[in-house]
């Protein structure tokens, strides 16, 4: 019997996977808080747009509201939603999950023990992403990196779980290269090395992350920011972990780990108009996940009695801009560069 696949929060990452998931066979729903996306995915499908290729998929997709009433479990829960909402999302769909069934949180931030903490470890699969996406219009994905330049690790927090990595990764292998790791946890670590680098910043100015990093002062900022949290997260006990299909030799061979992720992101996952998730979601008045990203690293140095001056700064301006105080642009590098300096006194 096939496995029953859901795919919870299908916004441009999660509806680019659960429309490959889809096209490869696989009992698969999406559920969705936006209503109109819903909508206009009920009625025609998917549309992802990729460089040099379009592809439309016909889903089924649900409402949040649209849970109550299943009335079978699913196998496999793939949860896509920002990393603020997985604790509700993941208690929403914990009646629907098998007793013996595997969510896994595709998600930037260190959520997976989150989910834990709602469904059990047994039923906990950490996973990282690596997707440039955008979604503006219900139903309609632009995806900048195809399938070739989609990455995913994946791994256990549990040894209950010790060997069913697979389960998780075989799907996501239909929407990218997927890996499977020993250490998870610190894999999701790097990657939030590479997001404290990249994300909020670039966002602060209002422009891309190659925009971004082509300024040099900024290039600076952004490099620090990502120390910050490769420091933070040594101190925490994560240790160095190759992500983005990078070899152990690639990062043990670089001095300047930080330096070494931003370059291979930029030349092999994003373009250069990408915008980051955090800059879609202010594009949209949305709250974003600046407090589980740049948030988090200044908030755990802090705890363990150090300091992210970079982050900080960060952290601080993305507050403002979602407070309506600022908007983003240019002229934030300024306040950047005296926050950050003020903060390091």
């Amino acid at each position: 019997m096939s496995k029953r696949i859901a795919v919870l929060g299908t916004g441009a990452n999660g509806a680019s996977i659960g429309a490959d998931l889809t096209k490869a066979g696989h009992d698969v729903v999406l559920i969705d808080q936006w209503p109109e996306n819903v909508e206009a995915m009920r009625k025609q499908g998917i549309r992802i747009e990729m460089p040099g290729e379009t592809l439309a998929t016909p889903v089924r997709a649900y409402n949040l509201c649209d849970v109550c009433t299943f009335r079978e479990q699913f196998d496999i829960v793939l949860l896509l939603m920002k990393a603020y909402d997985s604790r509700w999302s993941a208690q929403l769909i914990e009646p629907y999950l098998k007793p013996d069934g595997l969510i896994a949180g595709v998600q930037n931030g260190m959520t997976t023990n989150t989910i834990a903490d709602v469904v059990g470890a047994h039923r906990t699969i950490g996973c990282v992403i690596e997707i440039s996406s955008a979604m503006f219009t219900p139903g309609i994905v632009t995806r900048d990196s195809p399938h070739d330049r989609s990455w995913f690790a994946v791994g256990s927090i549990d040894p209950s779980t010790r060997g069913r990595e697979h389960e998780v990764a075989d799907l996501l292998r239909h929407a990218g290269k997927a890996d499977i790791v020993e250490n998870i946890q610190a894999a999701k670590w790097m990657k939030l090395v590479s997001n404290a680098t990249t994300l909020v910043s670039t966002a602060v100015l209002g422009v891309s992350i190659h925009e971004g990093a082509a300024i040099p002062e900024m290039r600076d900022l952004m490099l620090r920011s990502g120390q910050e949290a490769l420091d933070t997260g040594a101190a925490l006990g994560h240790p160095v972990q190759p992500i983005f299909g990078l070899k152990p030799e690639d990062i043990q061979q670089s001095n300047r780990l930080v330096d070494k992720l931003l370059e291979t992101l930029l030349s092999g996952f994003t373009l250069p108009s990408t915008r980051t998730t955090v800059l879609q979601d202010w594009m949209k008045g949305r709250h974003s996940e600046v407090d589980d990203l740049n948030g988090l690293v200044a908030g755990e140095a802090k705890r363990m009695g150090k300091r992210a001056p970079v982050n900080e700064a960060i952290t601080t301006l993305a507050h403002r801009i979602e407070r309506g105080e600022l908007k983003p642009g240019l002229a934030n590098l300024a306040l950047l560069r005296q926050l950050t300096r003020d903060s390091s006194a």
